[in-house]
């Protein structure tokens, strides 16, 4: 059976190892004329990362990224919210996109790679199964679903930068809620921070300078977000308005083709979950396709995985709410006095909702696939 993805970015890819895992001919087809990742850090969350271990991949990523619990959530002042950590609670890995996709890379033969190719249909493409892993702006998702308005702007602009090396490697995870704006820190592996700011504001604005921009938002706030964006280089840090898919797709599945990532549910990043969703996808659709016949294995997938990702998109949109839409003062303290009062392992379960899910095997009868993946 063969499978063309198109799109190469983490669920794509992750999508071309499983498939491979389970004895499918894979081809992923990426309209940019080199594959890997822009951007700055990502949270591998555990659900993420039970699905890459399915594909004997997260040791590596482990390996490469800085394994922490989650520490606090504090307003601008330094002040605790909300203790996220506490005795068992599962580690999140904070890692570069770009080497997350490296390791991704990693497993998959370079024939199976194939760049500067746009697909601009489904009828263009060969194969038994057609992966539209092809992102926020999915131009299959148009051509199968031409009635869907599509992805809107949520509201809410981000900047993300990623340090010099030579940050204490013990620095928390954490996050910062401030009037009507967030800011929040990743420590990678090799002394490096990757931040991330956010805040309401028209769609389409730009500062001449972002960095300055991020300055004037929170530089202000405790430490050490001053010291974070002093040693961003200038020029490096990105900034893009947040979309998502806020009418949801009746199905994931249309015909021989299965969406998949920001193609089927674009979401808003406030519980982390957009690339940790894609990559369950990819898993998921495989482990589908080794125990099934094609419609079959299609219907499954949709069956599994359109009420799972739409339930996380509802909340990651609340909670940008709660976290950005939120300016004036006072009800700015009722917030802040409800998340103290609210106990951790409340606020824990509520994520575990999400970051407790468990991948299938990836054959009945095979089980875990590490020792069949290939490593370049």
């Amino acid at each position: 059976m063969k499978a063309v993805v198109v799109g190469g970015g983490l669920g794509g890819i992750t999508a071309a190892v499983a498939l491979r895992a389970v004895g499918w001919e894979v081809t992923v087809l990426e309209r940019a004329p080199e594959f890997g990742e822009v951007g700055a850090g990502v949270g591998v969350m555990p659900n993420a990362l039970r699905a890459l271990a399915r594909l004997g991949l997260a040791d590596e990523v482990r390996r490469i990224g800085t394994p922490r619990v989650a520490g606090l959530i504090r307003d601008p002042r330094g002040r605790a919210l909300v203790r996220v950590a506490e005795a068992g609670s599962d580690r999140v890995v904070a890692v570069h996109r770009a080497d997350l996709h490296r390791v991704l890379r990693s497993a998959l033969p370079e024939k199976c790679l194939v760049t500067a190719t746009e697909v601009r249909s489904v009828e263009e493409v060969d194969a038994d199964l057609v992966v539209a892993a092809d992102g926020l702006r999915s131009g299959i998702r148009r051509e199968l679903f031409p009635d869907h308005p599509g992805p809107v702007y949520a509201g809410t602009t981000g900047w993300r930068g990623v340090t010099g090396a030579g940050f204490p490697r013990d620095l928390e995870i954490g996050q910062t809620l401030g009037p009507g704006a967030e800011f929040g820190v990743l420590p990678l592996g090799d002394g490096r921070v990757c931040w991330y700011a956010a805040t309401t504001a028209p769609e389409g604005a730009r500062a001449a300078d972002e960095l300055a921009e991020v300055r004037r938002l929170v530089g202000g706030w405790h430490d050490p977000v001053a010291a974070l964006l002093d040693a961003t280089p200038p020029g490096t840090v990105l900034r893009h308005d947040i979309h998502e898919l806020a009418t949801p797709l009746p199905t994931y599945v249309r015909g021989r083709v299965a969406l998949l990532g920001d193609a089927a549910h674009a979401m808003t990043p406030y519980l982390g979950q957009g690339a940790c969703t894609a990559v369950e996808d990819g898993v998921v659709l495989a482990a589908m396709c080794a125990r099934h016949d094609l419609p079959t294995a299609l219907a499954e997938y949709d069956r599994q995985r359109r009420p799972r990702t739409q339930a996380v998109a509802r909340a990651s949109r609340l909670l940008g709410r709660v976290g950005h839409r939120v300016r004036h003062p006072l009800v700015v303290k009722a917030r802040n006095a409800v998340m103290r009062a609210v106990p951790a392992g409340v606020g824990l379960r509520g994520m575990n909702r999400f970051t407790g899910w468990t991948p299938p095997e990836l054959s009945p009868d095979r089980g875990h696939i590490a020792g069949d993946v290939h490593h370049k």
